[in-house]
C-alpha cells in the first residue's frame, strides 16, 4: 500500500485545506499525520512540545509517519517538520510528495502566527518564520515529486495543479 500523494509543506501553505480537497478530487481518503500524532499521545502537538521538547515530538512524528506510509493509500499530510528528520527523508524518497510552497508575506498571514503553532512562538514570530522558511525550503525541495506556489493561488487553483501533475507522473509508472 502507498498513498496516491503526500503533501508537505511549511505552516500557513495550506495543507490542511489543500490535503482533504485533493483527496476529494482523487477520490481517496485523507489522513493528517498530525492527527495520528496528537489521538496517540492523547494531548495536543503544542503540550508534547511544551512537555517533552521538540527531539521527543519528531521521534513521534518519524514513527507516525512510517505507520501512515505503510498503512494508507490516499492522500496523507505531514506535519511541518517531518521532512527535517532524516529517516523520513529516507522513506519519502519512494512517494509522490507534493510541496506546497509559501511565502513569506502569505504564510505569515495565513498562519496570523499563531501561538497553536510551537515553532512560530517566540518575541519576533515573522523572523522565526522566515527562518524556518529558509532553513527549510532546501529540505521540502529535496523530497518532493511536485512544487506548487500557493501565494496567489486559491485551494481549487493548487488542487487542479497538484492533480494536473500527479496523474501523468502515475500514467508514466504503470
Amino acid at each position: 500500500m502507498s498513498p496516491r500523494a503526500v503533501v508537505v509543506g511549511p505552516p500557513g501553505s495550506g495543507k490542511s485545506t489543500v490535503g482533504p480537497l485533493l483527496a476529494e478530487a482523487l477520490g481517496v481518503a485523507f489522513r493528517d499525520t498530525d492527527d495520528d500524532i496528537v489521538e496517540r499521545a492523547g494531548r495536543a502537538i503544542s503540550d508534547i512540545f511544551a512537555e517533552d521538547g521538540e527531539q521527543a515530538f519528531r521521534a513521534l512524528e518519524a514513527q507516525a509517519v512510517a505507520t501512515a506510509l505503510d498503512e494508507h493509500d490516499g492522500v496523507l499530510s505531514l506535519g511541518g517538520g517531518a521532512p527535517l528528520t532524516p529517516e523520513t527523508r529516507a522513506v519519502l524518497a519512494k512517494h509522490t510528495v507534493v510541496f506546497l510552497n509559501v511565502g513569506l508575506a502569505a504564510g505569515v498571514q495565513r498562519t496570523g502566527l499563531s501561538s497553536a503553532r510551537p515553532l512560530l512562538a517566540g518575541v519576533n514570530p515573522r523572523a522565526t518564520f522566515k527562518s524556518l522558511l529558509d532553513a527549510r525550503l532546501p529540505v521540502y525541495r529535496e523530497v518532493a515529486t511536485v512544487e506548487i506556489e500557493t501565494d496567489h493561488q486559491s485551494p481549487a487553483e493548487v488542487v487542479a495543479a497538484a492533480v494536473a501533475a500527479i496523474e501523468p507522473a502515475e500514467a508514466r509508472e504503470q
